[in-house]
């Protein structure tokens, strides 16, 4: 079983260019496990910069894969995770998903490349940026 955490997710929707590296893990939709956090995260980041229509066309293609709601057992075990890798909370949510189904985690994201069951790639070109806030915060 696999998880694409939101950093592998938008590198493959933007063919970047470490975008080989979960591409296969993402087409294999019958081993692939998608937290709804990282639909959030996703959906959130593709709609800022490329529209709604864009967005729902990517949460479409995310729930290819079977999709894992966060429950209050979820919740909790996104918090230790969180606390004991000093990792946000999304991050946990992720990590909680991928242990509760035996997963590995697939990521580009450099705050959890020490989790153990977690394969990470140092990204090769441009880092993936944050999302900017909206303009009237």
């Amino acid at each position: 079983m696999n998880v694409v955490d939101a950093s592998g997710w938008l590198e493959y929707f933007s063919d970047g260019p470490d975008a080989a590296f979960v591409a296969q893990v993402l087409q294999e939709t019958d081993s692939l496990i998608v937290p709804t956090v990282t639909i959030l995260e996703v959906f959130g980041s593709v709609c800022r910069s490329h529209g709604e229509g864009a967005a729902l066309q990517a949460a479409a293609a995310m729930q290819q894969g079977t999709v894992v709601n966060l429950d209050t057992a979820g919740a909790l075990d996104a918090g230790r995770l969180s606390v004991m890798y000093g990792v946000s909370t999304s991050a946990g949510a992720v990590l909680a998903a991928a242990e509760r189904h035996g997963a590995t985690v697939w990521t580009l994201d450099e705050s959890v490349r020490q989790v153990p069951g977690v394969r990470f790639r140092e990204p090769t070109g441009r880092r993936i940026p944050d999302p900017e806030p909206p303009k009237n915060w």
